[in-house]
């Protein structure tokens, strides 16, 4: 009996740590950093995005602490918000092609002239980061019932928040 219960502990041991993939550890917080480091760079160079770049921060730190955790709200929430923000920056401002010249013009001449419009471009790469590792470690997560519910509540209140965000805290 006692070897029975041994078994099924090592067992239920190795399934909680076969989700903590190279997702979890590496990606989700490589996307999540570089995205905060272009929010920080973003922030210097336009002091008007602080307050907004501040509370948007929050998000990708509770991303990865959530990810850290294997949740499918943090999943959910990392791959909305990366969908969101990029379709914006790609289909409406197009402020990440503007980047990606911006880009391309400093690695020929060395200077570049809109930093916060390059800095889309990076947050923009970090957002396709971390929505392919959030979707990634959310499929490696064990058969749950309630796993979609939970990554989709998980996306949709990174996006009320960001909405609420934008709303009280936009430069004017």
């Amino acid at each position: 009996m006692g070897l029975l219960a041994f078994e099924a502990l090592v067992i239920e041991n190795k399934m909680e740590r076969s989700n903590d993939s190279l997702s979890t550890r590496v990606w989700i917080p490589v996307g999540a950093a570089l995205f905060l480091v272009a929010l920080v760079i973003s922030e210097i160079v336009v002091p008007q995005l602080r307050l907004l770049h501040l509370f948007q921060s929050v998000i990708y730190i509770a991303i990865v602490s959530l990810a850290r955790r294997n949740s499918a709200w943090g999943f959910g929430a990392g791959f909305m918000i990366g969908v969101a923000w990029n379709s914006l920056n790609l289909f409406v401002t197009h402020l990440m092609q503007a980047g990606l010249v911006v880009f391309w013009d400093f690695m020929q001449t060395g200077h570049v002239q809109r930093l916060d419009t390059m800095m889309v471009m990076v947050g923009g790469l970090a957002h396709f980061i971390l929505i392919i590792a959030c979707l990634v470690a959310f499929f490696n997560l064990p058969k749950d019932n309630k796993k979609w519910w939970k990554f989709t509540s998980g996306g949709v209140l990174s996006i009320v928040y960001m909405a609420l965000i934008i709303i009280i805290a936009r430069p004017r």
